[in-house]
């Protein structure tokens, strides 16, 4: 398991190894403020609940001001892990189908590596619009590509408790969390 970090601010920061939120609790860098369940931590002189959630005692300046280059990663989870042509989702793939990165305008042809030029598609898929334009072979996106809120990228992949989804809610609106599938 994992901890959620927030920042002075309550600005989700991070996810952390629980030992790493435990080390930073007892350096005085941080604070418990959610434990998941009634587990414990057991030291020769200390017992701390088991974090779920930590805050940093000061503020740490993030900057935002950056732009996340598109991995496979980001990409399928900006588009819900569905092929945007023929809109299965990848647990519905056959045999060796699997999810693949669709430039819209394809590289060859002086497309990009862009987050409004790429989509999700399944090999079938990709392989069927080959080294075409969509208006060439009639087949469009279902959504149209965008490059997606830093939040979305920071949260998308990664497993968040019930407990830690709160505080993204919280700090970023229930917005946030229903473009992260929570």
């Amino acid at each position: 398991m994992r901890c959620l970090a927030l920042n002075a601010s309550f600005e989700p920061l991070t996810m952390v190894p629980v030992r790493r939120a435990l080390r930073l609790v007892i350096e005085g860098k941080a604070e418990i403020v959610e434990a998941e369940g009634r587990d414990v931590v057991r030291s020769e002189r200390l017992v701390l609940p088991k974090p779920a959630i930590i805050r940093l005692v000061k503020f740490v300046h993030v900057p935002r001001r950056f732009r996340r280059q598109v991995t496979n990663t980001f990409l399928f989870a900006r588009d819900g892990y569905r092929c945007q042509y023929c809109e299965r989702f990848h647990l519905e793939l056959r045999g060796r189908e699997c999810l693949t990165r669709d430039h819209l305008v394809p590289l060859s042809r002086g497309g990009s590596n862009e987050w409004t030029n790429v989509v999700t598609a399944c090999s079938t898929c990709n392989t069927r619009k080959g080294n075409r334009l969509p208006s060439e072979c009639g087949m469009h996106p279902h959504t149209h590509p965008h490059e997606p809120h830093f939040v979305h990228l920071a949260w998308a992949v990664r497993r968040l408790t019930s407990t830690q989804s709160k505080y993204i809610k919280l700090f970023y609106g229930p917005e946030a969390l229903r473009a992260l599938g929570g």
